[in-house]
């Protein structure tokens, strides 16, 4: 049986036993970890994926954290006497053992799932912090004030530091109200916008 994997943007076709140079993952040697992007299962019945097979995983032993060959990058400019440039990579690398290959039943396995160099996972966590973030704020009666002509996202920040949320309190907003405010210079016409919205 063998399977199509992804991972750091390449595809790799595997098998129990193959040892794998992948992007940089983030594990420690001798840690078991999970692909969870299948796109294809070999064998007797194969699995093509819609773009990912369900339920399916490749597990895999971090064997070492490893750097790639160096690559010489060198840059001269034809007539240019002193325009010369040398520079030198080598690509981090992870060194992984395939296990085993899973057609159902990854998401019970408990194998933590391999990543990349750990900016994925925050920015996974960040992403539905924010999602909760704002039904709590329309939960709270506050309205979108980027409704009101020439109320950007930054302004509409400002308002809310103000402490004006909704339509209702712009639209009350008087003279000396709008004079008092000295996070944003607040326009008369937002506030006759605002009274035709809070209306509805």
């Amino acid at each position: 049986m063998f399977a199509v994997l992804k991972t750091g943007g390449k595809q790799y076709k595997v098998q129990a036993g193959d040892i794998l140079r992948v992007e940089k993952l983030a594990a420690d040697a001798g840690e078991t970890i999970q692909f969870n992007d299948i796109l294809m299962l070999g064998g007797d019945a194969p699995v093509v994926g819609a773009p990912f097979v369900e339920g399916a995983a490749v597990q895999a032993e971090v064997v070492d954290q490893i750097k790639g060959e160096k690559l010489i990058h060198f840059v001269k400019r034809r007539r240019k006497h002193s325009s010369k440039r040398t520079k030198g990579h080598r690509q981090k690398l992870t060194l992984v053992k395939i296990t085993e290959i899973l057609a159902s039943g990854a998401d019970k396995s408990g194998v933590k799932v391999a990543t990349g160099k750990g900016d994925a996972p925050a920015a996974a966590k960040a992403a539905p912090a924010a999602k909760a973030k704002a039904p709590a704020a329309a939960a709270a009666g506050s309205d979108d004030l980027t409704q009101l002509t020439g109320v950007g996202p930054a302004a509409a920040k400002k308002l809310e530091a103000a402490g004006l949320t909704s339509f209702a309190q712009v639209a009350a907003l008087s003279a000396d109200d709008i004079a008092a405010i000295d996070a944003i210079k607040v326009k008369p016409e937002w506030v006759e916008q605002a009274k035709d919205l809070a209306k509805g």
